[in-house]
This record gives structure tokens, C-alpha cells and sequence, in this order.
């Protein structure tokens, strides 16, 4: 197994929090523009109640708008399948749909549920769902840009290639944490700083919670704690670019 690969203690750390604070770790190391490494507006948590989810991306290209010899859908999941066994656990399956604006559905219940049977976090499209209630009677978290009523014409096309998903650039392999927020790609080089960094980010933001709750809060009280967080915050900074340094 590649050294770049997480801990299930560590995937599970992640899996705890919410993307926007996995987000907010990720900039404390610098590597990336704060305007990368996340999904735009045009893809949606279909299940935005159910909890963060965290994965190994297996990725495929997809088209239902036209007929095809190229084959079924539900044949072709087997490759990614394989794919996926060849990565560590979970993964999350992730697919960009070349019809643009999508003409017909990505997922429905059976292949939800052949997904999650075989060890699946979730499912990501940037294309359509359906099925909505069956798909959400199983618990499995499915992000997409809509949902539709036809599975048209389904072919899984390429797997294993990169796709882009609502702006973001998926290669298979990459680790990835997703929401109700949305989709955020964490970067292998920093993974395992940012599942150390993120307790010690996210008790800075309850103090400053805690704060705007005291009986004797102020303008001046309020300055204070944004004073303090913000040390905190540059020391955590400090923190990340050791890790950085040690890996050097």
C-alpha cells in the first residue's frame, strides 16, 4: 500500500468533521489556491442530513443521451469495481457525465445499492439521480446536479481516466471528503497533517463560540478573542508548515 494512504483512524478523524472545516486545515498548509480543491454550486448533496463521508475516488466518464453498442451500465460497473479493489478502503465513486446539460440519470437504486454492497462511501455525479426515496432508504450519500426521471441510453465509457466535477479535477486515488456542503479533495502530501491539525483548528473556533456566549461580552471582550484566535490560528500555521518541512 502506497505510503500516501490514511490510517482508518485518520480517514475516520475526517470523516467527524464538516468539509468547510477540512477546508479551512487544508489553507493553513499553503499548498493550494483557497479557490481550489472544491466543488462549484452546480453539484449538490442529494442527502445533505446524512454525515461527511470520506474516500478513495474511482473514477469513469458516462454519457446516456444517445444510443450505443458500447454496452450497459450495470455491466460496466464491474470494472470500476476492480478498480476500486485495488485501493484502499473506502472509496467513493465518482463519475462525470460528457452530456452537457445531462440528458438522463448517472444512478438509480441498483446502482446505489450494488456500489455500497461492495464497500462504496458514496457516489458522486456530475450528472443526474433518481430513485430519490429508494436511494435514500439506504443511507448512502450520492451528490449530483440533479435528478431526473429516465435512465436514458447509460454507458460508462472510460474508467480509471480524470474527470472534472463542478470545477474540480478528480484523478483515481484521490482522497476526497464530501457533505452537505459539497465535494473538497484533500491533497495526499498533506493528508495526514490535516487529520492531525483538525481537533486543535476546530477547538479555536468553539473558544470563539464559547466567547460571543459570556454574560459579559463587549466590543473590547470580542476584539480579545478574535486576538487570541488569531495567534492560535498562526501558531497552527506554524504547525502545518513543520509538517511540510519534516516531509521535505
Amino acid at each position: 500500500m502506497s505510503s500516501h494512504y490514511l490510517h482508518a483512524e485518520q480517514l475516520s478523524r475526517l470523516a467527524s468533521v464538516d468539509s468547510p472545516s477540512i477546508a479551512n486545515v487544508i489553507e493553513l498548509f499553503g499548498v493550494r489556491s483557497n479557490m481550489a480543491g472544491y466543488t462549484g454550486a452546480a453539484l449538490k448533496a442529494i442527502y445533505p442530513d446524512l454525515p461527511p463521508a470520506v474516500g478513495y475516488a474511482v473514477t469513469a466518464t458516462y454519457r446516456a443521451a444517445y444510443p450505443s453498442e458500447a454496452g450497459f451500465a450495470y455491466d460496466d460497473m464491474a470494472r470500476m469495481i476492480e478498480l476500486g479493489q485495488t485501493l484502499p478502503k473506502p472509496t467513493f465513486a465518482v463519475f462525470q457525465d460528457l452530456d452537457d446539460p445531462p440528458r438522463a440519470v448517472t444512478y438509480g437504486e441498483i446502482m446505489a445499492s450494488t456500489f455500497q454492497a461492495f464497500s462504496f462511501s458514496g457516489l458522486i455525479t456530475s450528472g443526474a439521480g433518481r430513485d430519490f426515496v429508494q436511494v435514500g432508504a439506504l443511507n448512502f450519500p450520492c451528490w449530483a446536479s440533479s435528478l431526473v426521471v429516465s435512465h436514458g441510453y447509460p454507458q460508462i465509457l472510460e474508467v480509471g481516466v480524470p474527470v472534472c466535477i463542478a470545477g474540480l479535477q478528480v484523478k483515481t486515488g484521490d482522497l476526497l471528503h464530501a457533505d452537505g456542503n459539497g465535494v473538497v479533495s484533500i491533497p495526499h502530501r498533506i493528508a495526514a497533517g490535516v487529520a492531525e491539525l483538525i481537533e486543535p483548528y476546530l477547538a479555536v473556533e468553539r473558544q470563539m463560540l464559547e466567547d460571543l456566549k459570556a454574560p459579559n461580552l463587549s466590543l473590547a471582550t470580542h476584539r480579545n478573542s478574535v486576538g487570541q484566535a488569531t495567534l492560535k490560528i498562526q501558531d497552527l500555521r506554524k504547525r502545518a508548515r513543520g509538517i511540510l518541512e519534516a516531509m521535505a
